[in-house]
């Protein structure tokens, strides 16, 4: 069969993700079985000295406080490197730049003792950096500045250490109608493709989820055609998370308590809306803000945290992307700022940040029903938490 220019290149385009992910050494698997867990918090006004270090071995469901891994302030949001031997961290006070500017933070990890040795520190060129993620070559930063709405790129250094920024891009718009947290573009989130050609972005102030493309060889970013899909206004959307092979999206909107499902089109780099759910039960009353937004690893099931109800509200995914709400479970605790699934994807811990405890959940994988009979952990204002093998 003769293909056609167009068909070859469409079909190269689709074979992307896999030639991208064929580059960066793959994560080592625990020799020991367990697992280093590292949480990072909010230092500022709290008993918290930064990132703390705990042991956790999935089979037997248990996590055990190693201590902390290295003292460093406001590292609220943390990411650990596709070989296992870095993490990063934002700064999100103003450390940098005549304490103008957060800071992105590198660490080498001990696996033996979970100890974090600093390597660098460079300014995040924002205000209130948010959320850092790695591009799928291993190669670059990706960090999001709130207050100042810009989004960054940092390449990755041979040794570990964060590098001068390749890309600084201040995000603009039309702000939604919220006069006290949409008075400007507000970054919360940014992570690239699988295929690694666009980065998407989310801002809170703008109501909108930002298309860039992503030049994997430089670390640049150039708007897509067109550049954004528009959320309900006033929504504020502040966290998304992709279907496996970017095929659909979830949209986590905080200011409305809501979740957004997108049609994603991957050689285009465009969304198209088609289904919005609240995330709180029908007769709740009072405040919330809705904070995080998660994949069972399956696919079958997707999970977001409620801050003001303290909940997860729990909702199935059918094939062709449409989800179903089966409920909510609480927290346990105040506050989920964050949750994550561990690398077994039986348990689901949940950061409480006001009641200083993480409340760790066992995941039925086949309903997605969570029951909180696993482990309460208490640490000063936790944020995020990340995994890597133990030695």
């Amino acid at each position: 069969m003769k293909l056609t220019r167009r068909a070859f290149a469409t079909l190269i385009l689709l074979a992307l993700p896999l030639l991208v992910f064929a580059g960066p050494a793959a994560k080592p698997e625990p020799t020991s079985g367990k697992y280093l867990a590292y949480v990072g918090t909010y230092t500022a006004k709290t008993q918290s000295k930064g990132i703390y270090a705990y042991a956790f071995h999935p089979d037997a469901g248990k996590i055990a406080e190693a201590g902390v891994a290295a003292e460093t302030p406001d590292p609220s949001f943390l990411v650990v490197h596709p070989n296992g031997e870095y993490l990063y961290a934002v700064n999100e006070g103003p450390v940098t730049d005549g304490g103008k500017h957060g800071a992105v933070t590198s660490f080498s990890i001990d696996h033996a003792n979970g100890k974090l040795t600093q390597l660098n520190q460079v300014s995040s060129l924002g205000i209130d950096p948010c959320f850092i993620s790695i591009d799928k070559t291993g190669k670059f930063l990706l960090v999001a500045n709130y207050t100042s709405g810009n989004v960054a790129v940092f390449p990755i250094l041979d040794d570990g250490k964060v590098g001068a920024a390749t890309a600084n891009v201040q995000q603009k718009g039309t702000t939604g109608p919220n006069n006290e947290r949409q008075e400007g573009p507000h970054a919360h989130w940014i992570e690239t493709t699988a295929n690694n050609r666009f980065a998407v972005a989310v801002d809170l102030g703008l109501d909108e989820v930002l298309v860039y493309k992503f030049d994997a060889t430089n670390g640049t970013l150039a708007p897509n055609d067109p550049a954004y899909v528009k959320i309900k206004a006033g929504s504020g959307p502040r966290h998304l998370v992709f279907s496996a092979n970017d095929k659909y999206a979830y949209v986590a909107s905080e200011l409305a308590s809501t979740v957004t499902a997108l049609k994603f089109d991957v050689i285009k780099g465009t969304f198209k809306e088609f289904q919005t759910l609240s995330t709180l039960p029908p007769r709740f009353t009072g405040r919330n803000d809705v904070a995080e937004i998660a994949l069972h690893p399956n696919g079958k099931a997707l999970y977001v945290s409620n801050r003001g109800n303290d909940s997860i509200a729990i909702y199935d995914v059918a094939s062709n992307g449409t989800l179903a709400p089966t409920g909510g479970t609480s927290t346990g605790g105040k506050e989920p700022r964050h949750f994550t699934f561990d690398p077994s994807g039986k348990f689901l811990f949940v950061e409480n940040q006001l009641s200083d405890e993480i409340d760790v959940f066992r995941v039925d994988p086949v309903t997605g029903a969570l029951s909180g009979d696993a482990q309460t952990i208490k640490v000063p204002s936790p944020v995020c938490v990340v995994f890597t093998p133990a030695g």
